[in-house]
């Protein structure tokens, strides 16, 4: 008998495309997220290319991993340097 399951098919991308890059679908579903982190959206766009090629293997990544460490708390400081910035210009003294 032969077998009666459908099998989905994917479309297959044609010679003249140009290939996409590895993180080019992760980035469309999360792009505001990858917006949102503004000079450090390359480190983890970067980040995310070596977990693709390194079948997610995080400890071959270890130095991606510590620059998007490094930056996220790059602009940590610079966010909380501007938050009290900020909140120390709007203080006033009521006599």
């Amino acid at each position: 008998m032969e077998d009666l399951k459908k099998t989905e098919e994917t479309p297959l991308q044609s010679p003249s495309d140009p290939p996409k890059p590895l993180h080019e679908d992760d980035a469309d579903e999360e792009d505001d997220n990858v917006k949102q982190l503004n000079e450090c959206s390359s480190l983890y766009l970067s980040l995310q290319d070596c977990l693709i090629n390194s079948n997610r293997n995080w400890k071959s990544c270890q130095k991606e991993v510590q620059a998007l460490k490094a930056c996220n708390d790059r602009r940590n400081k610079e966010k909380k340097k501007s938050e009290e910035g900020n909140s120390e210009k709007r203080t006033c003294v009521i006599s």
